[in-house]
């Protein structure tokens, strides 16, 4: 087996953290107690990340309403993480499935186990452009907390190739996705805990960045009206308790009456809050949300 690479051993992902170097030393609470410590840095390492992180969604947002999607490719953790947020858009903003997809190296089966080699499989990274269909309207958001993953920046190059806007999200300076991203996401989060596991500390600096690019551009999309998230998909009781509740505080009506439009709306939250405000029926309400593009605020607010 070859020596690690002079690069990878100077990665800050890769180094020791000296605060953690008795680490087997220590109580119970006092391990928890220094991981709580280390994972306080991760907020104030994302914030300094805001400018690049809004230059994103901006560029995610254009995108989507031109009718492209929104790729995650990652490997291990930052695949994993990817993945959850791509499926949680579904639930909670009512996009369709291919609108926002997580790409993980090793496919599948990597989303429970370690697959030998995937990470390194440039040809398979490359693959991802091709088989998705990648095109100049989408966005490809490559995640590695080393910034190398080889799977990683192979998508990302074979996404330029055909004119997709690229994002990079790592947690170390000077990597290798700054040739290869429209935007660079660095939040650089320090040595880990426990050296080189960057399932802590950096995947807890990624889950934020991509809690903010999906939240924040569905948002900017029409995707919430206030901070309520009103394209929830009520699949089940506690989703149509929250649609009920929803529609009752937009319209500062009684609950029965809101649950009364939402069955009739098909359980279509916006669709329900237009019937009521407007004092219109459900094929008239999605109607009026199509041609404000979703934007229900569009809606309420016209005098119409």
């Amino acid at each position: 087996m070859q020596p690690a690479e002079p690069l990878l051993q100077s990665l800050a992902t890769e180094q020791s953290n000296p605060a953690s170097e008795a680490l087997d030393t220590l109580s119970t609470l006092g391990i928890v107690a220094l991981m709580n410590q280390e994972d306080c840095k991760v907020p104030a390492a994302v914030a300094t990340q805001l400018p690049q992180i809004t230059q994103a969604v901006d560029a995610i947002v254009a995108r989507l309403e031109r009718g492209g999607r929104l790729f995650y490719v990652g490997a291990g953790t930052s695949g994993r993480l990817g993945i959850l947020d791509a499926a949680e858009c579904v639930p909670t903003f009512d996009t369709p499935p291919e609108l926002v997809q997580g790409v993980i190296a090793g496919g599948a089966p990597a989303m429970t186990r370690p697959v030998e080699g995937a990470e390194d499989d440039t040809r398979a990274g490359r693959a991802v452009v091709t088989e998705r269909g990648v095109s100049a309207d989408d966005v490809v958001t490559g995640l590695s907390a080393s910034g190398r993953a080889p799977y990683v920046l192979a998508c990302l190059d074979a996404a330029r190739e055909v004119g997709a806007f690229t994002i990079g999200v790592c947690c170390t300076e000077h990597s290798a996705m700054e040739d290869r991203c429209d935007v660079l996401i660095a939040p650089v989060v320090g040595p880990e805990v426990l050296t080189g596991s960057t399932r802590l500390k950096a995947g807890t600096a990624q889950k934020l960045v991509l809690n903010m690019l999906s939240t924040a551009s569905m948002v900017r999309l029409g995707k919430c009206y206030g901070n309520l998230m009103v394209d929830v998909q009520a699949t089940n009781s506690k989703l149509r308790d929250r649609a009920a509740r929803i529609v009752a505080a937009v319209t500062r009506q009684p609950y029965a009456l809101a649950w009364a439009a939402l069955d009739r709306a098909g359980f279509r939250t916006k669709v329900a809050i237009v019937m009521i405000t407007k004092n219109i029926e459900a094929d008239e309400a999605e109607q009026r949300l199509a041609v404000a593009r979703g934007q229900l605020r569009r809606v309420l607010e016209s005098k119409t």
